[in-house]
Parts: C-alpha cells; sequence; structure tokens
C-alpha cells in the first residue's frame, strides 16, 4: 500500500517537508518531527528505529513507528539529509550519525567520546566562542561556493575521552593499584 500523503499546510513539518520539495507522509512527518524534538541528539540508522519503535504514540494518522521498516527509513533519512533537513556525520569509526540540522547553523561542533562513542554537541560549552566558529563557518563555505562548489555543509568534530570515561577510568586505576 503506498504512503499517504497527509495536507496539513500549517503545520511546521509539513511546511519544512513541502518547503524542499518532499512529500508529506506519515513516515517523513514522524522522523522529521522525532529529530527535531531532539535537536541534541545525533542518532545512527538503528539507534533511530529503536527510539521510534519505542515510542508508540500514534501520528495522528492512525500509523506509528512500528510500521517504518530499516529500509525505508533508510531511504528517508537519506532524502531529508540530501535537502538539507539533516546533517549527515561519520564519526571516527565510520558509523554515519544524524541529526536534525538548524536552518541557521552552517557549522554544528560535537564531541565523540573514543571510550562510550557518545556524540555530545558543544554549543554550550563553547558559550561565546560558539558565534566565532559560526562566523568562520560561514566565511569558508561562501569563499568555497564563491569558487563554484555547492550542496556545501561543515562539520566540526572534536575526538576524545569524555569527563565521565575519563572519571571512570581514574577511579579504575586507582582501586586497581590499591589492590
Amino acid at each position: 500500500m503506498p504512503p499517504t500523503t497527509l495536507s496539513n499546510p500549517t503545520d511546521p513539518i509539513d511546511a519544512l517537508l513541502s518547503a524542499h520539495g518532499l512529500r508529506r507522509t506519515g513516515a517523513a512527518r514522524r522522523v522529521l518531527g522525532w529529530l527535531l524534538a531532539h535537536p541534541d541528539i545525533s542518532y545512527t540508522h538503528a539507534q533511530l528505529q529503536t527510539a521510534l519503535q519505542s515510542d508508540s504514540m500514534p501520528d495522528g494518522q492512525g500509523e506509528n513507528a512500528a510500521t517504518l521498516d530499516r529500509v525505508t527509513l533508510y531511504r528517508l533519512i537519506d532524502r531529508l539529509t540530501q535537502v538539507g533537513l539533516l546533517l549527515c556525520r561519520v564519526d571516527a569509526n565510520r558509523v554515519r550519525r544524524y541529526q536534525a540540522m538548524p536552518a541557521s547553523v552552517h557549522a554544528l561542533p560535537h564531541f565523540e567520546c573514543q571510550s562510550c562513542h557518545r556524540d555530545q554537541p558543544l554549543q554550550g560549552a563553547l558559550q561565546g566562542n560558539a558565534f566565532d566558529l559560526e562566523v568562520a563557518a560561514q566565511n569558508a563555505l561562501q569563499a568555497l561556493n564563491a569558487l563554484g562548489y555547492q550542496g556545501l555543509s561543515l562539520d566540526l568534530a572534536v575526538r576524545g575521552v569524555c569527563a565521565d570515561c575519563a572519571t571512570a577510568a581514574t577511579i579504575t586505576r586507582i582501586h586497581e593499584t590499591a589492590s
């Protein structure tokens, strides 16, 4: 059965989908709605599918997340990324992660923990410096655009060990030394 197209042009998710030339299907609304509701989290394909399946609330048209198979989700994520609604990053382990891409953001700095593999946004941690980073990103993208490059995005990843893992490792070393 082909996906039904929903028609609520006043809904912000419908408006985003329409503005980017995408059909307003229940699946598209659900995936984009979920990612926009969780803007500070980047998901792998599997994590997103699990999150959507665990969220059992119907989307208003009687479809729930369990009806969204992994191939449909993959194709939908790919389309949302191609039109610029999602940011796709490849982490140090070559795993793709997807996150809602705010229209005003050109660089989304994030920290990837090499121990627990959590991916954390850095906007709050950078505070006043985030504006400088945004300006630098805009300048770089404008320069490349002037040279004829198209479809540009910028990814800033800082990789290391997060404070939680570093603390846990220190405690483990202390206990091992004491034993």
